[in-house]
């Protein structure tokens, strides 16, 4: 592994708040890949609409690495939290039939993972220990009926 400090990029939805778009950089930071840069979406309209809140890309598993020390305890479950808060940003579901998650990217291979509102513990801690070499398409989202990550283009695709 390298030396290079990691460094994370934040795309932003329009309706993300401002004071959650501040905690998201700093909730970054603290988790060991501060953002580089935070910018907005342009507003889509119509099919083509992009279902996510945040997309974050960065260096993917060496982020996820670092959200299983014990130094990030703190900001790993602030991070929890707030992918909480911003799917559910009223106490209900968020809008229409789609789920708006926080999305990470892998700045290198393009592999996504998603992490929904409301993911349970034991999904955030296999995500700090998850091997995403294991993944060649994505996106890699977890399967509450089974209880693991997986992407089911790679189980298509054999």
């Amino acid at each position: 592994m390298t030396d290079t400090p990691l460094r994370s990029e934040l795309l932003l939805a329009q309706e993300v708040p401002e004071p959650e778009e501040q905690e998201l950089a700093t909730l970054f930071g603290e988790l060991g890949a501060p953002a580089s840069r935070v910018r907005r979406r342009a507003p889509h309209r119509g099919p083509e609409e992009l279902h996510w809140l945040v997309l974050a890309s960065l260096p993917l598993q060496g982020f996820l690495a670092g959200i299983g020390a014990e130094a990030v305890k703190d900001a790993y479950q602030g991070l929890k939290a707030l992918v909480s808060r911003l799917a559910h940003r009223d106490g209900s579901p968020a809008p229409g039939p789609v789920p708006r998650p926080l999305v990470l990217q892998d700045e290198r291979t393009g592999l996504r993972v998603v992490l929904e509102g409301d993911l349970p513990q034991e999904a955030y801690e296999q995500l700090a220990v998850l091997d995403l070499s294991r993944f060649a398409l994505g996106p890699v989202h977890y399967d509450r009926a089974h209880g693991r990550w997986r992407s089911e283009l790679d189980e298509a695709a054999g």
